[in-house]
C-alpha cells in the first residue's frame, strides 16, 4: 500500500461500448494502433495483443473512407470498444459511425463548422456513440491562439469549453474531453483549469510524449501528478514504441499510486557488486513471461540470496540468485534452493500455482 490519499473528483458517468467512463468507474486504460486501418488482419492482431495485455478501449485513425469502412470487419473480431479518430473530414466521423464504431474523437481545432459538427452530433446521437473533444496543442483555433497570445493552457481550455458549449446546445450530452501538449506543464495548467470548469470525465495523457525513457518519465509525470490530484477518468501513455507498451506503462502508473491492480507487480533489486547472476536479464525475462496475466500477485527479483528475501519481505512469491544456486521465498521465507538455471522456470510454475490457489 502506498502512503499517498487521493480522493478523485467526481465526473460525469458516460459510456463508450461496454466501458463506463467517469462517475466511480475505475479509471480506463486505452492505446491507438499504428497499423492501417484498412488493413484488417493487422489491425484486428495488434488489438488482440493490446487486449491480452489489458487494453479497455482501443481507437483508430480514420484518414480516408477506407478505413472508415473496415471498421465493420474489425468490429466482428475485437471485443472491446473501438473509437474512430476523426481529423479534417466529418464525412468520416459520420461515416465511422455507421460501420460500426464505438465513439468517435473529434479535434475541435480541424473538424470545421458548427454546420459539420451538428451533423456529427446528430449522426453519434442516432447510433448511440459518445464523443471525446480532443483539443491539441498542436492544432488549436487560429482565433484563440491571438486571443490569448500563443497556445497557452487558457486558449485550449477556452477550446474545449467553446467545443462542449456547441455540442450541448445541440443536446448532446455524452461528452468526455481531453487536453494534451507534448510538454508536463502545460498539460497540467490545462487539465486543471479545465476540471475546476466542468464535471465532465477528463481522458488525460501527455501527447507526442516520444519514445521509450522520456516517453515514460513525462507519461508517469503527467498522468501521475494529475491523478493525485483526482483528475482523470481514462488514460492514454503515448509513446513511439509497440503500444502494448502503453499499456503495461499505464498499468504500471495506476499500481504505483494503488489506485488500480492489473496483473502481477514485479520488484527487483538495482543490482550491486554482490550480484552472482544476470538479474537483468532474468528480470525482463520474467516481466515479458507475465505481460498477460491478470492477477495482481507481487513477485521479487533480488540478486542476493543473503538480503534479499527480508527486502522483498511484502512480496507474495520471490527468487534471489546465488553463485550457482539461488533460493525461492515467499513473504520473506525461503522455501527451498533452487539450481540458478531453474530459477525462472520455478518462479513461474509458482506463481501458476498461486493464480490457480493451490499455493
Amino acid at each position: 500500500m502506498t502512503d499517498v490519499s487521493i480522493t478523485r473528483k467526481p465526473t460525469r458517468r458516460i459510456q463508450v461500448g461496454t466501458v463506463p467512463v467517469g462517475g466511480d468507474a475505475p479509471i480506463a486504460v486505452q492505446s491507438m494502433t499504428n497499423t492501417r486501418t484498412d488493413d484488417v488482419a493487422a489491425t484486428v492482431s495488434q488489438i488482440a495483443a493490446l487486449t491480452a495485455a489489458g487494453c479497455e478501449i482501443i481507437r483508430v485513425a480514420v484518414p480516408d473512407p477506407a478505413a472508415a469502412e473496415a471498421i465493420t470487419a474489425i468490429k466482428n473480431q475485437i471485443n472491446i470498444p473501438l473509437i474512430a479518430d476523426i481529423h479534417f473530414d466529418h464525412r468520416l466521423a459520420m461515416a465511422a459511425a455507421e460501420a460500426g464504431a464505438d465513439g468517435l474523437r473529434i479535434n475541435p481545432g480541424n473538424i470545421g463548422s458548427d454546420r459539420k459538427v451538428r451533423a456529427v452530433v446528430d449522426c453519434a446521437r442516432q447510433h448511440g456513440l459518445s464523443i471525446r473533444i480532443g483539443v491539441n496543442a498542436g492544432s488549436l483555433e487560429k482565433d484563440l491562439i491571438t486571443r490569448y497570445g500563443g497556445v497557452t493552457p487558457q486558449a485550449m481550455v477556452a477550446s474545449a469549453l467553446r467545443h462542449i458549449d456547441l455540442l450541448r446546445s445541440f443536446d448532446f450530452h455524452e461528452i468526455k474531453v481531453s487536453l494534451k501538449a507534448s510538454d508536463v506543464g502545460r498539460t497540467l495548467a490545462a487539465y486543471r483549469l479545465l476540471s475546476a470548469r466542468t464535471d465532465l470525465p477528463l481522458h488525460i495523457g501527455i501527447t507526442e510524449a516520444g519514445g521509450l525513457f522520456p516517453g515514460v518519465v513525462k507519461s508517469a509525470l503527467g498522468i501521475g501528478m494529475l491523478l493525485t490530484e483526482g483528475i482523470g477518468d481514462t488514460l492514454r501513455v503515448s509513446l513511439t514504441r509497440d503500444p502494448v507498451d502503453e499499456i503495461r506503462v499505464g498499468y504500471e502508473i495506476l499500481k504505483a499510486l494503488d489506485i488500480r491492480r492489473h496483473g502481477p507487480e514485479v520488484i527487483s533489486c538495482p543490482t550491486c557488486g554482490r550480484c552472482n547472476i544476470d538479474l537483468i536479464g532474468i528480470a525482463e525475462q520474467v516481466e515479458q513471461a507475465l505481460l498477460t496475466r491478470s492477477s495482481p500477485v507481487k513477485v521479487a527479483i533480488m540478486g542476493c540470496v543473503v538480503n534479499g528475501p527480508g527486502e522483498a519481505r511484502e512480496a507474495d512469491i520471490g527468487i534471489a540468485g546465488g553463485d550457482g544456486t539461488g533460493i525461492l521465498f515467499r513473504k520473506g521465507k525461503v522455501i527451498r534452493k533452487v539450481p540458478q538455471n531453474q530459477l525462472v522456470e520455478t518462479l513461474l510454475k509458482e506463481i501458476d500455482a498461486i493464480e490457480k490457489g493451490t499455493k
